[in-house]
């Protein structure tokens, strides 16, 4: 526990860390790469060159340090957030590199305002932080590992087949080389994989959602290739596995983590919107939906570029025949390509989302952030309650809140 004296500096730095806390992190991580570049096998280059990370850990620096007094209110993010740390492989002995150099990057970017209080209080407050995700860290691994078919750290999984499911997604099915169980997990959840392309110095670490319903002999993964775009450089990861990767070929995976989950003990009615690639915890949750039974109702609503970036449009339309009852799918494209058929051209906007579905109902979605924005703002303008709106973001968590006044 903190002392009183403690709680009082940390709090007063709030406000500091409101102006200065991206300054702060990208000078964190530069100085933690130049004394410890083999971290770069872990951490996510392209989240590092786009500010997603230092943007993150930012607004998580931020969030520990108003809430120091009562760390159990922000505990639902530290579970999120050590779900990655345990899939990426983060251990005990990566904690005190980071407080040291976090605690130097304070100590730079602020200069003299940092006076040996305010860093002696934020390396007892960072210590108590990192005891707290540490713990969670060490009750993951262990159940990641205990659980039937489980394992710990990185295991050798078989590419069985590669479907290509439109002209920017192709899904993985991945089998494990040696034969035996694999971990069932939640719909929604993501496995992760690691690969070092030829010519890389570093081994590369991505998470994707499980775009299957559990109880399969295999983990599918559905990954959009994430070509060259004016000065965003090519995807290394998705386009090593879309150009380089063939049925037969072995990937490490870790095992299934993540918090983003279809709460399936409701009977409310369920809305799953995607955007792009957004769709693979989606239909994950669809598929396991409709495979329980039961008279739980479903809305899916997609929306894509156009017809040839849809994905698994035919497999879902096929499940809204079989259980035209309790599913019903609409597709949405941004410019059709002429004689492409969708039931809505442009964006999903709240007029039309309120003539499709029921504000009573559970509401899941994902997909890029503006698509997300969009979707948390008319929801909320719609009067859909907090506990009944639920997201997923590919990478390091973001803001909805940005664009909402």
């Amino acid at each position: 526990m903190l002392d009183t004296k403690t709680i009082e500096v940390i709090k007063s730095t709030v406000p500091v860390l409101e102006v200065h806390g991206q300054t702060i992190t990208k000078q964190f991580y530069q100085m933690m790469f130049k004394n410890h570049p083999e971290l770069l096998n872990i951490f996510n280059h392209a989240n590092q060159r786009q500010g997603k990370q230092p943007t993150a850990l930012a607004n998580a620096v931020y969030a520990a340090a108003a809430h120091i007094d009562r760390l159990e209110e922000i505990l639902p993010v530290v579970r999120g957030i050590a779900q990655k740390h345990r899939a990426l492989g983060i251990q005990p002995e990566h904690y005190p590199i980071v407080g040291e150099n976090l605690l130097a990057a304070i100590k730079t970017v602020l200069g003299d305002a940092a006076t040996d209080e305010i860093i002696a209080a934020w390396a007892k407050a960072y210590g108590v932080i990192a005891d707290v995700f540490i713990s969670v860290e060490a009750e993951m691994y262990k159940e990641a590992e205990l659980k039937k078919g489980g394992w710990r750290g990185w295991r050798r999984f078989v590419v069985d087949r590669k479907v290509k499911e439109s002209d920017v997604i192709t899904s993985f099915y991945l089998k494990p080389e040696d034969g035996k169980e694999i971990a069932d997990y939640e719909p929604g959840q993501y496995i992760t994989v690691r690969v070092k392309p030829e010519g890389q110095e570093f081994t590369h670490l991505r998470h994707y959602s499980l775009s299957a319903a559990p109880g399969q002999p295999y983990y599918r993964i559905s990954v959009k290739r994430e070509d060259a775009i004016g000065d965003k450089p090519a995807g290394i990861v998705s386009t090593y596995l879309h150009n380089r990767i063939q049925e037969g070929d072995v990937l490490e995976i870790s095992a299934p983590a993540g918090d983003f989950m279809l709460d399936q003990s409701k009977t409310l009615p369920v809305v799953l919107l995607s955007g792009g690639v957004g769709l693979t915890p989606m239909v994950s949750m669809l598929e396991t939906m409709l495979r329980q039974g039961g008279s739980r109702k479903a809305t899916y609503i997609h929306a894509a570029r156009c017809g040839s970036h849809h994905a698994m449009k035919e497999h879902i339309d096929q499940l809204a025949s079989r259980h035209a009852d309790r599913l019903t799918a609409y597709h949405i494209y941004e410019t059709p390509a002429p004689g492409e058929s969708c039931d809505k051209t442009g964006y999903i906007d709240l007029p039309w989302l309120q003539s499709v579905a029921s504000p009573e109902a559970d509401f899941y979605f994902c997909g890029p952030v503006p698509f997300m924005r969009a979707i948390n703002r008319a929801l909320k303008e719609w009067g859909v309650p907090q506990e009944r709106i639920h997201f997923e973001f590919f990478g390091p968590a973001d803001s909805l809140e940005n664009e909402m006044n």
